[in-house]
């Protein structure tokens, strides 16, 4: 259920508060004082990412960490969730480099594989953990020939600290390796084994035949699965599971008498624990997340190392001024259009006169908001740091649809119960709507290419990454590929950008979400008075949002609703809008003709519990005749 796309995915806060505390609720007692017991403190973070080509939060977080090392009473252990090498902005000059080079200046005893460890390649795994002063796990990820570790990395790690012995493990699921990366684990002779058998089996065994006091797993699953895992682990083995993958902010808290962790991600915070060890094991803890502000200074050897490889490269370069905001955050990509997705395809697009170019939220990266203002080059790495290509593929009209159609996330899945619906891509030169419910006959539909309806049966240039050329983020495309130009992703964007001096991406309407459906509907538009249409509402409108009420045109122009009327005894809704204006957004149409419109409106329902979104949202089709000689009135209400 983590997605990150990969999507980290998200702006979410799963526990309130931010200092927490108490004793395990597996049945032992809280240590007293002069008992013997010893405080150990666990320091961890995770997710790294993009954080590794700045030089502000890791250079601080590095600094944090050392500060928390000195001020600990007793004896300390540090460790990372994974994800700490990819994606980041220097990733086409240094690859894993930066980020491995500054966490041996922070000398953590584990981190855990997750997938974006992955981004350099299988191979590249033992570059990375034979340049690591320290132990990359994989406990459940092993060698079909071996039956353990792989390409350098470890099952499980004891750490001894103040008389306290500690086994560390790490654990990844099947959503932070398969459709994250485009690695056939299978083929390569590697078994993601279920981390809820393998995780707890091992935890027991370290605390049976290696007489560890307490177990810490370094699971890159995302919060909802690692409490699967402390739920899974009967024998309370586990005592604290260290998360990564999802990107979220969770304070330490218990499930199933397990501690349970989150650091969000991008250096953000660090995890503290204070856990009170004795002899039989963990007794009690406290702990929080310790944020990373500018408070903080930062460690000027890890400055350096970043600063060293950013002066390789034209990052701090101005590209362009912006006069909107440039929206690079994970819950913005992932549930709709944003005008940034808009201008990455837009450029993508154009850099290889395609029909229509697709990316995947995932693939925008930094969870940030850039601008008003200017734009750097580092900005635009930092959005799209992976070292995708722009490539060109072949796709009919119905092989298209199926595209679409494999990034929707209804509301009654798994993921649509915990994230909410989702579309999780950016287009550009498509319209079309996305229906998120099970039920639903489409989950795309009235896909127009061009501003032309597609053709089922047509041929079009499609322009996408490479990463989704090779099937990531379960993208159902496969030997379509006709050019990979061989020019970053990232690299294109900023190409684009630089021939202009000012730019203002917007939504456009490309992707417009619908939940219920109304009666169709025919209108008269000859641009005197006004145009009223009457609709029978679906049985769950409760009330209807007017300021939310616009007709749209297939071309992405929209008018507002001058008024709305919602009768909730008698199920009708009322819409009227300016006929002058609406004759304006259809001056390209001549006398006679026909213009399909589409009437949108957002509403309470009484059948969907939105989880991200504000309300569900109401979509008309609105046959529209123009007449431009002579004056006429509205024709009868749509049924």
């Amino acid at each position: 259920m983590s997605r990150d796309g990969d999507y980290g995915r998200r702006d979410v806060l799963r526990a309130g508060g931010i200092v927490l505390g108490g004793s395990l609720v597996s049945g032992s007692a809280t240590a007293a004082e002069g008992d013997g017991s010893t405080t150990l403190t666990l320091l961890s973070y995770n997710d790294i990412q993009t954080a590794a080509a700045e030089d502000k939060d890791f250079s601080r977080l590095v600094t944090l960490i050392e500060e928390q090392r000195a001020a600990a009473d007793g004896p300390v252990v540090v460790v990372g969730g994974g994800d700490q090498v990819g994606p980041h902005a220097l990733s086409p000059i240094s690859q894993w480099r930066a980020p491995v080079e500054v966490l041996n200046e922070v000398e953590p005893d584990a981190d855990v594989i997750g997938n974006h460890e992955f981004d350099y390649g299988l191979d590249a795994i033992s570059d990375v953990t034979a340049h690591s002063e320290f132990p990359w796990l994989a406990t459940n990820l092993v060698d079909d020939e071996t039956g353990g570790a792989f390409d350098g990395t470890e099952s499980t790690r004891i750490v001894e600290r103040g008389g306290v012995r500690v086994g560390l493990i790490g654990l990844l699921d099947e959503g932070a390796t398969f459709g994250k990366t485009n690695i056939a684990f299978d083929e390569e002779g590697l078994t993601v084994e279920d981390y809820t058998e393998t995780g707890p089996a091992e935890a027991s065994r370290l605390k049976t035949e290696e007489d560890v006091d307490i177990v810490i797993a370094l699971a890159h699953t995302g919060v909802p699965d690692a409490e699967v895992l402390a739920e899974a682990d009967t024998d309370d083995a586990i005592d604290v599971i260290v998360v990564g993958d999802d990107e979220i902010v969770y304070p330490p808290a218990e499930t199933s008498g397990t501690i349970v962790t989150e650091a969000e991600a991008r250096a953000n915070y660090l995890g503290k624990l204070e856990l009170t060890v004795g002899d039989d094991g963990l007794t009690s803890w406290q702990g929080d997340l310790i944020e990373v502000t500018e408070d903080v200074e930062k460690d000027p050897t890890a400055s350096q190392i970043i600063n060293d490889y950013r002066a390789e490269v034209s990052l701090d370069s101005p590209v362009v001024e912006t006069e909107t905001e440039l929206d690079a955050r994970f819950s913005s990509n992932y549930h709709r259009e944003t005008g940034y997705g808009n201008l990455i395809t837009d450029a993508m697009r154009e850099r290889v006169d395609a029909d229509v170019a697709i990316t995947n939220a995932g693939g925008i990266r930094s969870n940030a908001v850039y601008g008003p203002g200017e734009i750097t080059g580092g900005d635009i790495f930092n959005t799209l740091p992976f070292p995708n290509t722009v490539v060109t593929l072949e796709l009919t009209g119905e092989e298209l649809i199926e595209t679409l159609e494999s990034q929707v996330i209804t509301l009654e899945s798994e993921t649509g119960q915990s994230f909410g619906e989702e579309i999780s891509q950016q287009t550009s030169g498509l319209r079309f709507e996305w229906v998120p419910h099970e039920d639903a006959d489409e989950l795309v539909r009235d896909v127009y290419v061009g501003g032309e309806p597609l053709d089922p049966d047509e041929t079009y240039a499609v322009a996408v990454n490479s990463y989704i050329a090779n099937g990531g983020s379960g993208y159902l495309i496969e030997d379509k590929v006709i050019e990979d130009t061989g020019e970053l992703q990232a690299t294109t964007v900023v190409k684009y950008l630089e021939e202009r001096e000012t730019i203002a991406p917007e939504p456009e309407g490309h992707m417009q979400r619908v939940d219920r459906d109304l009666p169709d509907a025919s209108v008269t538009v000859d641009g005197n008075g006004k145009v009223v249409t009457q609709f029978d509402a679906p049985e769950d409108v409760d009330s209807v949002a007017d300021e939310t009420v616009a007709v749209w045109t297939p071309d992405g122009e929209h008018l507002d609703a001058e008024q709305v009327v919602f009768d909730e005894d008698d199920e009708t809704l009322v819409v009227r809008v300016d006929d002058g204006d609406l004759a304006e957004t259809v001056d390209d149409a001549d006398d006679g003709d026909g213009v399909a419109l589409d009437l949108y409106a957002e509403y309470e329902s009484s059948e969907f519990e939105q989880i991200y979104f504000e309300r569900s949202r109401l979509n008309a089709d609105v046959a529209a005749t123009v007449r431009r000689r002579g004056r006429g009135r509205a024709g009868p209400p749509g049924r």
